[in-house]
């Protein structure tokens, strides 16, 4: 059961991420669209009108282009911190899986140790 349940955990971990990723993807993708039209409109309000400093455009395009970027990296680390504990979690599962399955054997084999010795003892006391 338990590994079935490691099993649901990894799929739902996976499928978490990649709903992540491709939202992440969907965003970087309009926030550069998006930028791209200001950026546009700024050029020609710039170049028609004269009515917005270049350097204050440049300025603006700039910090948003570095905000987006640091966005993206917080995602993929978090989504990476995600990826290590989930794989963190599956070895520690099946680390205490062996060592249950370990203890098992050692209380069956003592106790059939024992059972035999007291089959044996009796015996051997019958037999006097």
């Amino acid at each position: 059961m338990a590994g079935t349940q490691g099993i649901d955990r990894v799929q739902i971990a996976v499928v978490v991420i990649v709903v992540v990723e491709l939202v992440v993807a969907v965003v970087v993708v309009v926030v550069v669209v998006v930028v791209v039209v200001v950026l546009a409109g700024a050029a020609a309000a710039v170049v028609v009108v004269e009515l917005v400093d270049v350097e204050i455009v440049v300025s603006i395009v700039v910090v948003v282009l570095v905000v987006i970027i640091v966005v993206v990296v917080i995602v993929e680390v978090v989504v990476v911190v995600v990826i290590v504990v989930v794989v963190v979690v599956e070895v520690v599962v099946v680390v205490v899986v062996v060592v249950v399955v370990v203890v098992v054997v050692v209380v069956v084999v003592v106790v059939v140790a024992r059972e035999r010795s007291i089959v044996v003892v009796i015996v051997v006391f019958s037999f006097d």
